[in-house]
């Protein structure tokens, strides 16, 4: 079942499905349930295997359609593995891009992902604070925008060591943004989330909440890391 009420006008569902193994999960059908994924029009998944106690893996879905989200998301609990975490969000283009060339526009509602050989991951949901002396959305447009053109501007400096891509999930989870960072090593992902928070934008307005961090590799390599025989 398909429907254009799940589907998002511009851009890509996106679902990090943090899981843990258990005693029940079965290698072969969290294999069938990527597998099949996959297999569908424009979707597409990264496996990630998580350090740390909140995840074992994290699943990064992609797709133009929520409910074969909700189909993937079915199949991989079918499978034994127990759901701990999640977050949903859809691809978008900021407001403040729009002087970017339609090429670049493109690649952030619909990336390709993972990017190349940047395999160091990390993922955090933020918002922007909304305090009665913090405001961010008391600001007008043209200040809010001068503010992400530093931000963005300083994130510059790690292109090549780190690709990001901020999705949008305002009224769609409990935080604002999801950010995903592919990083060529782990210290990059550490630098330059310590060197964006000293831009104004995150100083005076940055909300943060949970990271989880890993590393992407294929699902095979993945299951075989995390002990699923």
């Amino acid at each position: 079942m398909t429907s254009e009420s799940s589907r998002p006008t511009a851009g890509r569902g996106v679902l990090h499905l943090l899981v843990k193994t258990t005693a029940a999960t079965d290698r072969a059908a969290v294999t069938a349930a990527v597998e099949a994924f996959r297999g569908g029009t424009d979707q597409q998944v990264v496996c990630v295997a998580i350090l740390g106690h909140k995840a074992d893996i994290c699943f990064m879905a992609l797709g133009p359609d929520l409910w074969e989200l909700r189909r993937f998301q079915t199949a991989v609990a079918a499978a034994g593995l127990d759901v701990a975490n999640s977050y949903v969000s859809l691809t978008e283009v900021s407001e403040y891009a729009a002087g970017m060339p339609e090429s670049m526009k493109h690649e952030r509602l619909y990336p390709t992902l993972p990017p190349g050989d940047l395999r160091a991951f990390c993922f955090y949901p933020m918002s922007k604070r909304r305090n009665p002396t913090q405001n961010w959305y008391d600001l007008d447009f043209e200040e809010r925008k001068r503010l992400m053109l530093e931000h963005g501007a300083s994130g510059k400096a790690f292109r090549g060591r780190v690709q990001q891509l901020v999705t949008g999930s305002t009224g769609i989870d409990d935080f604002e943004w999801g950010v995903t960072l592919f990083g060529r090593h782990p210290d990059d992902l550490k630098e330059v989330v310590y060197a964006l928070r000293y831009d104004e934008a995150s100083v005076h307005f940055g909300e943060f909440d949970f990271f989880v961090t890993g590393t992407v590799a294929d699902l095979d390599d993945v299951l075989d890391v995390v002990g699923v025989a």
